[in-house]
């Protein structure tokens, strides 16, 4: 059937003369619907798909280009562990209250102590560190004061005691045990050698920032024995209960901790790389051995018990 001068026949797409092809699909007719669609589709898709892969590695090789090395200041920012390590003990900080006090003063109490390395205008990693601490002493029914101790030390010697004062009032309040004022102690001091010498012992490491006025600095606790050496480290701005607990009962060394604490310690060991206490298999084996044998023993010997009362009237009867 043959159309009218000038226009193109039913079927054919006006807009390609008859006898050319679509650009996007040369070997098949321009009126065919998969010529002017399936082709052309697969093809725009293949082009979009090879655009949105140099899209994504662009940027990764620009990024790869423009990597840069920390700078030197932070390079010896973090923590070092020292283990076992005596803290300098005869060291002077000044509390809360603006009372100089040496730092053997928080130890004579026998308890073991939970040492962090703050300073109180920090905008950002103090305070969730502390924060975290906080939050993780509401969840434990021990309390600072009566099981066991916490040192805050700042690390910037122009703070004060009425900072440090503020400061304690805000945890306290938001921890909500006000028994915790006596064992929760913010300390300062003006004399940068005491805190650099503190800060050494334990391996904190940090850099102040003359343009910024902050500090650089790693988010670490120091649990420590009460006669004033590091037990353990826990990292983080998040603290396990479980963790802190067993970690004071550790460094109590028996002065801390019920029965049970003691027999939970054993059956756990702290686990490096989470930061926490995870159950010990051949421990756990061993108690479960001991309590089975201890509930072996028991039954035996209320056994023998029953049958010695059985056998105590049929003796008296044949006497008889």
């Amino acid at each position: 059937m043959t159309s009218k001068k000038g226009q193109a026949p039913a079927g054919r797409d006006s807009r390609f003369p008859a006898g050319r092809h679509l650009p996007c699909s040369p070997r098949i007719p321009a009126h065919s619907e998969v010529g002017r669609y399936g082709v052309c589709r697969r093809r725009w898709g293949l082009r979009i798909l090879l655009l949105a892969v140099s899209l994504i590695a662009v940027p990764s090789r620009l990024h790869a280009q423009r990597a840069e090395p920390a700078p030197k200041e932070l390079l010896d920012v973090g923590v070092t562990e020292h283990p076992d390590v005596a803290l300098p003990l005869d060291l002077t900080f000044v509390d809360e209250s603006g009372n100089t006090q040496a730092l053997r003063r928080f130890f004579e109490s026998g308890r073991p102590v939970l040492l962090t390395l703050n300073y109180y205008k920090c905008p950002m990693l103090c305070t969730l560190q502390l924060n975290g601490l906080a939050a993780a002493l509401r969840k434990m029914d021990w309390t600072p004061g009566k099981e066991f101790e916490i040192v805050t030390v700042s690390i910037n010697p122009r703070e004060t005691p009425e900072l440090a004062r503020l400061k304690k009032q805000g945890y306290l309040q938001e921890y909500g045990q006000p028994a915790a004022a006596k064992g929760w102690h913010f300390l300062v001091s003006p004399r940068e050698q005491n805190v650099q010498a503190l800060a050494g012992t334990v391996g904190f490491r940090y850099h102040y920032d003359r343009d910024s006025d902050q500090y650089a600095h790693a988010a670490a606790a120091m649990v420590c024995t009460p006669d004033g050496r590091v037990s353990r480290y826990l990292y983080g701005v998040e603290f396990d209960p479980q963790t802190i607990r067993l970690s004071l009962v550790e460094a109590g060394q028996g002065k801390v901790g019920s029965p049970l604490d003691q027999v939970l310690l054993f059956c756990f060991h702290y686990d490096a790389s989470k930061g926490r206490y995870a159950p010990a298999a051949m421990n756990i084996m061993r108690v479960g051995g001991i309590l089975t044998a201890v509930a072996v023993a028991v039954t035996l010997i209320r056994l023998k018990r029953r049958e010695r009362r059985r056998a105590k009237p049929v003796s008296e009867a044949a006497q008889t």
